[in-house]
């Protein structure tokens, strides 16, 4: 089993973040819900992601989690590649987010990121 790093990554469009702000809760988006979990990142895989994913897509946040504070439900499972990805199979507590930032497009079309 892969120790937790401490911050996980979540790219999430604007208004499904600011409906689960006011909620409470982050419930995951429509392939999270697909899934059965909340799909994230770790700082080496959130460009990929975004790339991968999230190509031209705009109002999107890069959302950082502590993922200590997730327990036993943050799992890292094998992914693509072969690379463990931490899933959540509940709901992210909001309590455990630590920062949310725009990921805004640059001029060459991709998503510009925060030092992470």
């Amino acid at each position: 089993m892969s120790k937790t790093p401490p911050v996980i990554y979540k790219i999430v469009p604007d208004a499904l973040w600011q409906k689960a702000k006011h909620e409470g809760v982050f419930k995951g988006a429509a392939i999270d819900l697909t899934d059965g979990y909340i799909h994230f990142s770790t700082a080496d895989q959130v460009k990929e992601t975004a790339a991968r994913h999230f190509a031209d897509q705009q109002d999107l946040l890069l959302i950082a989690v502590d993922g200590g504070a997730l327990g036993d439900k943050l799992v890292f499972e094998p992914s693509r590649g072969g690379d463990l990805f931490p899933h959540l199979y509940g709901e992210l507590p909001l309590n455990a987010v630590l920062w949310e930032t725009p990921l805004t497009l640059g001029d060459d079309g991709a998503h510009q990121f925060p030092e992470v």
